[in-house]
C-alpha cells in the first residue's frame, strides 16, 4: 500500500468508495472513454466494468440490504443504455432475439425493488449478460433467491458477479461465439462472488477469516440447478479472470478468505 504525501500537517481525509463498490473496484475501472475496455459506470443501484468490444460487462458490483427492497413491480422494459461515451455501440433490447440465449441480468431486478426507478435500472442493457435459458432461469435463479434470504435475519449482502471467456451454448444447441452481428460476446463462464455480514457500518474492516463468502463459476450452458455444486474459491475466479476481488478488505483477510471453498448450506 502506498502512503499519501501531504502539504499540511493534517493527514489527508480518506474518501469512502461509493455504496457499490465498498469492498473495492476489482478492475482499477475508471469513467475514461479512453479505456473501452474497463469503463466505470457507476449507478445508484450497481456499479460495473463495461467492456465495449464485448458488449457485456466484465463485472457488476452492488449492495443489498432491506433498503433495496420493497413492493415495486418488476418493469420489464429492457432497453439500450443511453450513458455510454459518445459514438459507442448501445446494446439493444432486441440484440440478443431469437439466439438462444436470455437477456441474463447480472443486478437482478428482484434485488431492486424499492422504487420502480431502481427497478428500471436493472433493465438496462450494460447489465445483461447471454445466458443460457436453463442457467439463467434456474441455477443463477436459485442462487439470486437463497442470497435474499439473508437478509430476514440481520444480514446485508455485497455481491460481485462477471463472465469470463467466449462460446456458450444456448437453447438453439451449439456453441454460439457472438450475437448482433459480432458485437455481442456470449461468454463461456459467469461467475459471482457474495459477502453475507451482520447488519453494520464500516462493511470493508467488517469482513473477517469467519464471514461466510459463496464463490462461484459455472459453464454459460444447460447444467444442475444445484448452485451448490459450482462452488470455487475466490482466488481461483480472479486467476481465470485477472481481477483484484475484495481489494479493500485487510490484505492479510484476503489471503485468508480468498483460499476457501464454501461448503454451507445451499437452501
Amino acid at each position: 500500500m502506498a502512503t499519501a504525501c501531504s502539504t499540511t500537517s493534517d493527514p489527508a481525509p480518506t474518501q469512502p468508495l461509493p455504496e457499490h463498490l465498498t469492498l473495492g473496484n476489482p478492475s482499477g475501472a475508471t469513467p475514461d472513454a479512453n479505456q473501452p475496455t474497463n469503463y466505470l459506470l457507476s449507478k445508484r443501484q450497481y456499479a460495473l466494468s463495461y467492456h465495449r468490444d464485448r458488449g457485456i460487462p466484465n463485472w457488476v458490483s452492488w449492495h443489498l440490504d432491506t433498503r433495496w427492497r420493497g413492493s415495486a413491480a418488476r418493469q420489464d422494459d429492457f432497453r439500450a443504455d443511453n450513458t455510454l461515451p459518445a459514438g459507442w455501440y448501445q446494446v439493444q433490447s432486441s440484440s440478443f432475439s431469437n439466439s438462444g440465449f436470455d437477456r441474463g441480468h447480472m443486478c437482478p431486478s428482484a434485488d431492486r425493488t424499492n422504487t420502480v426507478a431502481d427497478n428500471s435500472a436493472t433493465f438496462l442493457m450494460t447489465n445483461m449478460v447471454p445466458q443460457a435459458p436453463r442457467n439463467n432461469q434456474q441455477t443463477w435463479a436459485n442462487l439470486e433467491d437463497y442470497t435474499r434470504t439473508f437478509l430476514g435475519s440481520g444480514n446485508e449482502v455485497y455481491i460481485i458477479c462477471g463472465s469470463y471467456g467466449r462460446g456458450g451454448t444456448g437453447s438453439n444447441g451449439g456453441i454460439t461465439q457472438t450475437l448482433d452481428n459480432g458485437r455481442v460476446t456470449v461468454p463461456a463462464r459467469l461467475w459471482k462472488v457474495i459477502v453475507i455480514l451482520p447488519t453494520g457500518t464500516d462493511d470493508a474492516t467488517r469482513v473477517t477469516a469467519s464471514t461466510r463468502i459463496i464463490a462461484i463459476d459455472m459453464p454459460n450452458s444447460s447444467l444442475s440447478t444445484n448452485w451448490g455444486q459450482h462452488r470455487i474459491s475466490v482466488d481461483a475466479i480472479e486467476a481465470a479472470t485477472g481481477l483484484d476481488l475484495l481489494s479493500a478488505v485487510a490484505t492479510s483477510t484476503q489471503q485468508n478468505i480468498e483460499a476457501q471453498v464454501d461448503n454451507g448450506p445451499t437452501n
